[in-house]
């Protein structure tokens, strides 16, 4: 019975020793979803990724996150539609001390957010605002308080470890028919400063509206309201072209005009102007810069927070209108035993070396009770 407890002792640590062996230690991997279908598509549908750094490393503590989070994103990705590097970081924690504050600039970073309460002032804060659309977590009356001419930010995180969130379509459905700009970080911050250098003036019977290209990190459009007591016949390009008219139910940054009750709405690129020709001549007016488009009461952006995996995080809006800042961070690899092949191997070999030295013990049992019958019958 020793000889047997002994070999059964044997297998088990045979078996049990992989399972219990050391991983070894990971790096970090790539999320090709960004590279692939899925990344293009958001870009299409207005998103813009940010960066969060890497997986597990404190951006605050260890800087050289800052430049190796952009390489790995400008690596997969544009960062939107109006420029391929990103301009958002995402910091945890409520204050960015001067040394990240130039490790983010110097990496072309004029955006952090979205809890911090103290950043030195070359640096755009964005805090969030409106709550959560995990489910269970929204706060549709928050949603709705928000003040004029504001960016509603709001958290979305798909995964905390192995923890799956749901999203709150209540909460989505709500907000996909408010009357509000559907817009990212950047694209806000960028659309504001373009607003501001639109200039215009008066030329017989046409008001013609520029706005000058800039050295800004992205080429993102600039609103304007132009007032007046005439009819607008007509606006176009210096080219001749028509320029593109827009309506009131548009809630996505874009080129164009429209009317309204005291004038016209225009948006327009770095880098372009405008004829809008008036029905008389020498006709006054004013400008008004907007600081959202099409004078929509306020903006709403949706915030992915630590998104190692863009086709988890964003897997439930495909059918979404609501646009994405993605805050992208490089995922840490999962831990690979090297040394399992290698015992997966030794395993195999032993396993037969085991089994005949059981089956020897057992045969060596059954002679030897045989022998002592035989001798006990005598």
């Amino acid at each position: 019975m020793r000889r047997r407890g002994t070999a059964a002792f044997l297998m088990a640590a045979i078996l049990l020793f992989p399972v219990s062996a050391p991983s070894a230690v990971g790096e970090w991997e790539d999320d090709g979803w960004l590279k692939n279908l899925i990344g293009p598509e958001r870009l299409e549908n207005g998103d813009e990724f940010g960066c969060h750094g890497f997986e597990g490393v404190s951006t605050v503590e260890e800087n050289w996150v800052i430049e190796a989070c952009k390489d790995y994103l400008t690596g997969l990705s544009d960062s939107s539609r109006w420029g391929s590097d990103p301009v958002s970081f995402g910091i945890q924690g409520p204050k960015v001390d001067q040394s990240t504050s130039d490790s983010l600039l110097e990496s072309g970073f004029t955006i952090v957010g979205d809890m911090v309460t103290d950043a030195p002032d070359e640096l755009s804060v964005v805090n969030r605002n409106g709550g959560s659309i995990e489910k269970n977590s929204a706060d549709l009356e928050l949603l709705g308080s928000a003040e004029e001419d504001s960016l509603v930010s709001i958290w979305w995180r798909a995964r905390i470890d192995d923890l799956k969130l749901r999203e709150d379509k209540e909460a989505m459905s709500w907000l996909e028919e408010q009357d509000v700009w559907l817009t990212t970080w950047g694209e806000w911050h960028f659309h504001q400063d373009s607003s501001l250098q639109i200039e215009a003036y008066m030329e017989g019977e046409s008001i013609l509206v520029s706005l000058d290209s800039s050295d800004a990190q992205w080429t993102v459009p600039g609103s304007v309201h132009v007032e007046f007591d005439s009819t607008v016949l007509g606006v176009a390009y210096d080219s001749g072209e028509a320029f593109p008219e827009i309506s009131e139910d548009d809630r996505k940054l874009r080129e164009g005009w429209r009317t309204t009750d005291s004038g016209a709405i225009i948006t327009i690129s770095p880098g372009t102007s405008v004829s809008m020709t008036l029905n008389q001549e020498n006709a006054t007016f004013s400008l008004s810069p907007l600081v959202t488009f099409n004078d929509l009461h306020h903006a709403v952006t949706v915030v992915g927070h630590h998104t190692t995996n863009l086709f988890q995080w964003s897997s439930d809006f495909q059918e979404s209108v609501l646009t994405f800042t993605w805050l992208i961070e490089r995922p840490s690899e999962e831990p690979i035993n090297w040394a399992l092949p290698v015992i997966a191997l030794g395993v195999l070999a032993a396993v037969p070396i085991a089994i005949r030295k059981i089956v020897e013990m057992d045969n060596t049992d059954s002679i030897s009770k045989e022998s002592h019958s035989v001798e006990a019958g005598d």
